[in-house]
């Protein structure tokens, strides 16, 4: 049986937390920043969990992780 391959780009994005929650950034806080409240762009500072429904899809994503 062949190893499987994990997906640069969801190993990138993702990391899991020892609970085995995924946890990802959140987006747009690359670029344009001055119309984004200072309120807007603190919350996205913040790291998210992914949610239930997306695990299963994660998992296949990244086998070894």
């Amino acid at each position: 049986m062949p190893k499987l391959k994990t997906k640069r780009s969801a190993a990138k994005r993702f990391t899991k937390t020892g609970s085995g929650k995924f946890m990802f950034n959140k987006e747009g806080r690359s670029h344009i920043l001055t119309k984004k409240s200072t309120k807007r762009k603190r919350n996205l500072r913040r790291r998210a969990v992914i949610d239930d429904s997306m695990v299963k899809s994660l998992k296949r994503m990244m086998p070894y992780v």
